[in-house]
C-alpha cells in the first residue's frame, strides 16, 4: 500500500552544472497517493529512478526553463516515447509559459515538430495556479528571477505543507506562499539579482514563519555547512542542507522560541 505521508527526497542540488556526486536541481515529492517530480535539472532523471519508476510519476512540475532545472525533460521525452516503457501517457507537465515550444525547439530535427504533447500533457503555470494531483494540492506563485519563474507549495489532506522556492530573489510572493509552512526548501545561490544568499534564505523563512528550512542550490563558492550556518543566523528554527539522496518527512511541529540548532528529521 502506498505510504500517504508527505515527504521529500533530494534528487540533486548542484548549481549551475551537475557534479559526479550531485545532480542539478530536482526533488521527488510523495504523499496522498501521488508522486511528483519537481524540477528536472541535469542528472535528476537517473536519480529519480533510484526511488520510483518513471511510469509511477504522476506529474512533473518545473519552476523555470534554465537548463539546471529542466534539461532532463529532454531525455525523459525519449524515455516516455521510445524506450518501450509501460507508462500511461501523456504525463502531466506543469511549467512556465512556452515550455512545450522550448522542448520542441530542441527535439525537432526535421520539418515536422516533435510530438511533445504525446509525452507530456502541458499545463502552463501562472501566478496563483492550483491543481490537484492525487491527494496533494499544488499551488504556484510567480517569483522574481529574470525569466518567468515560479515557486511551489504542496499541501496534503492532513494540513502538512512544504514550499520550494525554485530560483528567485527575496520577494513578497514567496513569503506569502511559504507562510506557516512545515518545510521550506529555499535556494541559496548567492546574493545576486534573481537569487537568495544563504542569509537571505534564512530571512525569508523567518519572515514567512516557516517551521523548518532546507537550503539548496548553494553557490559554488560556499560550503554547504557554511550556508546552513549563515541561514541559521537569520532563522530561529531548524536548518539543514539539501544533501543529494536525503529524505525529509514533512510533519507538523510546534514553533518554540529561540533557535534550535539541530537538523530536520531525515533519512537516506
Amino acid at each position: 500500500m502506498f505510504d500517504e505521508s508527505l515527504r521529500l527526497t533530494v534528487l540533486g542540488s548542484a548549481t549551475p552544472f551537475a557534479r559526479p556526486d550531485n545532480a542539478c536541481s530536482g526533488l521527488l515529492v510523495e504523499g496522498g497517493g501521488a508522486r511528483v517530480w519537481v524540477d528536472a535539472g541535469s542528472g535528476t532523471l537517473a536519480e529519480l529512478q533510484r526511488y520510483v519508476a518513471l511510469g509511477d510519476v504522476d506529474a512533473v512540475w518545473i519552476s523555470h526553463l534554465h537548463a539546471d532545472h529542466s534539461a532532463d525533460l529532454l531525455t525523459a521525452y525519449y524515455a516516455l516515447l521510445y524506450a518501450g516503457l509501460d507508462v500511461p501517457l501523456p504525463v502531466p507537465l506543469l511549467g512556465p509559459p512556452g515550455i512545450a515550444d522550448r522542448l520542441a525547439g530542441f527535439l525537432t530535427n526535421g520539418p515536422d515538430r516533435s510530438p511533445v504533447e504525446q509525452a507530456f500533457a502541458v499545463d502552463e503555470l501562472y501566478d496563483g495556479h492550483a491543481v490537484r494531483i492525487g491527494g496533494l494540492t499544488l499551488r504556484s506563485r510567480a517569483v522574481t528571477h529574470g525569466p518567468p519563474a515560479f515557486a511551489l507549495r504542496v499541501e496534503d489532506g492532513d494540513g502538512r505543507s512544504l514550499v520550494y522556492s525554485g530560483d528567485c530573489e527575496p520577494c513578497p510572493s514567496l513569503v506569502e506562499l511559504a507562510r506557516d509552512c512545515d518545510l521550506f526548501v529555499c535556494e541559496a545561490d548567492g546574493e545576486v539579482p534573481g537569487h537568495h544568499s544563504a542569509a537571505q534564505a534564512g530571512r525569508s523563512a523567518a519572515e514567512a514563519g516557516a517551521h523548518r528550512l532546507v537550503v539548496t542550490h548553494v553557490g559554488a563558492g560556499t560550503r554547504p555547512e557554511d550556508a546552513v550556518a549563515l541561514a541559521a543566523a537569520e532563522f530561529p528554527g531548524e536548518v539543514a542542507h539539501a544533501d543529494p539522496g536525503r529524505r525529509f518527512e514533512v510533519t507538523r511541529r510546534s514553533r518554540t522560541p529561540g533557535r534550535t540548532p539541530t537538523s530536520p528529521a531525515s533519512s537516506r
